[in-house]
């Protein structure tokens, strides 16, 4: 299992935080970006849980002050989800 599949989708939502053109939803990309940037340079830390309420956050933000980059989330989510396929546990 890599965490190159985490490191690029923080990319992605770097990307759509500097696409959006809403300040929120700039600032909450930005974060998610960065924590998912963290983890996949982590020995640990990447588990289910944590990137559940990641990928939850995702979906708030595209249905609401994210939806002008939704489809840069969508992408970042569906990276995110092809680290979890090879992720033990649940």
């Amino acid at each position: 299992m890599t965490h190159g599949e985490l490191t690029k989708a923080s990319d992605l939502l770097e990307s759509a935080a500097t696409d959006t053109g809403n300040d929120d939803a700039r600032e909450r990309l930005g974060d998610l970006a960065g924590q998912l940037e963290r983890l996949s340079t982590a020995d640990s830390g990447a588990d289910h849980g944590r990137l559940a309420r990641i990928q939850s956050a995702l979906n708030e933000l595209k249905r609401g002050d994210g939806a002008d980059v939704a489809e840069t989330i969508d992408e970042a989510d569906d990276t995110i989800n092809e680290f979890r396929s090879d992720l033990e546990g649940v």
